[in-house]
């Protein structure tokens, strides 16, 4: 809740200042410590949710020496898509992938005292890789770094001497590096200025206020800060598949032993969970929760309340499928309404995943759960109290199996239904059956009429 009402204040705050001047405040996203996947989590939301305030310029305040790469590139990636002005402000360090990541935005500014590159891969204890995996990581990151280095406009043969310390630079006839090692620049050398352009960094600024100052943006800005959801957020992504799966079965399960609540809960769990990790990562927003809750709303609602109807519940089962599916699409504001194939991809999967894993399970319960003793126990036993449903005419012992009448309530699975002129409490296997539909005695187990639907 915290987390919600900062992002909305954030939200407001930003469109509120865009308002009242010709541009938006700076957004400030903090990029601090080791790079990883839940780092790369909370850039896509703090990148959203700039955008979605109208933010005049993005500023990264980076202090890393390095972390994941695989991070890094997505961390680019991400950037990439950006329609808001990027800046990276390195605040001492931007080593390894922290590299990688300040080449992603248009413009660099680096503090007095600062230094950026040195981005080889290593393992993860940061021992030299194996020479033919450490050939094939310097090859393909080199080749990402000299391309992301030309798309924002830097020097691509900088990029690739952090990676690759084979490298040499010339500018002209003058040695920039030599090959043996990989580049690592200071502050002062990577603003030095080679036929009239700076080697990588726009400038030096003391502070973040005097790089907004010196690129020529409006001092009012925001920080959006990281939180420890990004962790959590990380795996319910990762295991999103799994998620949906506990929830449709424990959906199905509580519809079958209707009034334990036990499944219910645990499919409630479920979902929140879902929709709570995909909103912290930046993927849904609360409209595809709102549209999940109005589509399960009209589900329940043409089980309980006016059975048979099926269009209420159809629109229902549409609402609910589009809102799942479309937590998992990562859309930038600036992207197109109707996402590329590439954006589908990953959402088709999980939903693919789960689905044909919840077909998989919900067919084992409906072959054995009903008759399963927990199930008898939960549903049958509590859906009638012992002794007779009724004294005198309409006494269940006076109904014989094989005996034929018709539901009077909706069977879910308990109700009533007439045989004859006598109303009977009854009980399905666990289906739930409209009013009106004709049935067919199975069992008479003392009070417990047990039926069917008549075929």
């Amino acid at each position: 809740m915290r987390k919600l009402l900062w992002s909305l204040a954030v939200c407001v705050l930003v469109a509120a200042t865009a308002v009242a001047a010709d541009t938006g405040p700076a957004v400030i996203i903090p990029l601090h410590g080791e790079v990883s996947e839940a780092q790369f989590f909370f850039l896509r939301r703090a990148l959203k949710e700039a955008e979605t305030g109208n933010a005049s310029v993005v500023v990264l305040d980076m202090d890393t020496y390095g972390g994941e790469l695989q991070a890094a590139e997505e961390m680019s990636d991400a950037l990439s898509k950006a329609s808001v002005p990027t800046i990276t402000y390195i605040d001492t360090n931007a080593g390894s992938a922290g590299a990688i990541i300040a080449l992603s935005t248009k413009r660099i500014y680096m503090a007095p005292v600062s230094a950026i590159g040195a981005a080889a891969p290593v393992a993860a204890g940061g021992q030299e890789l194996p020479p033919t995996i450490s050939d094939k990581s310097i090859s393909y990151f080199s080749a990402y770094s000299r391309s992301t280095a030309e798309r924002n406009g830097y020097n691509p043969e900088i990029a690739e001497a952090f990676i690759n310390k084979d490298k040499e630079i010339k500018i002209g006839t003058e040695l920039i590096h030599a090959k043996g090692s990989v580049l690592t620049l200071s502050a002062q050398e990577a603003v030095r200025l080679y036929n009239g352009k700076p080697l990588l960094a726009a400038g030096i600024a003391d502070s973040i206020d005097d790089l907004l100052k010196k690129a020529g943006y409006p001092p009012a800005r925001i920080t959006i800060e990281p939180t420890g959801f990004e962790h959590i957020a990380f795996w319910v992504t990762e295991l999103s598949p799994l998620f949906l799966l506990i929830g449709i079965v424990g959906a199905y399960i509580e519809f079958k032993m209707h009034g334990t609540m036990i499944p219910g809960v645990i499919s409630v769990i479920a979902f929140l969970t879902f929709f709570a990790g995909h909103y912290i990562a930046g993927l849904a927003g609360w409209e595809t929760f709102a549209f999940f809750v109005v589509g399960l709303s009209l589900i329940v609602g043409e089980v309980f309340l006016h059975p048979g109807t099926i269009i209420p519940g159809l629109v229902g089962i549409i609402l609910v499928m589009g809102s799942l599916f479309w937590a998992m699409v990562d859309r930038y504001p600036a992207d197109p309404l109707v996402p590329n194939g590439q954006m589908l991809a990953l959402p088709m999967r999980n939903l693919s995943i789960s689905l044909a894993g919840a077909i998989v399970v919900i067919y084992i319960l409906g072959k054995y759960l009903p008759e399963s003793r927990l199930y008898k126990r939960l549903v049958l036993g509590a859906a009638n109290s012992p002794g007779p449903s009724f004294s005198g005419p309409d006494s269940p012992a006076l109904i014989a199996p094989g005996a034929e009448g018709v539901a009077r309530t909706i069977l879910r699975p308990s109700g009533k239904a007439e045989f004859g002129d006598k109303l009977v409490d009854v009980i399905t296997q666990g289906e739930f059956i409209s009013p009106n539909t004709k049935l067919h005695v199975i069992t008479v187990e003392g009070s417990r009429v047990v039926v069917e639907q008549r075929k």
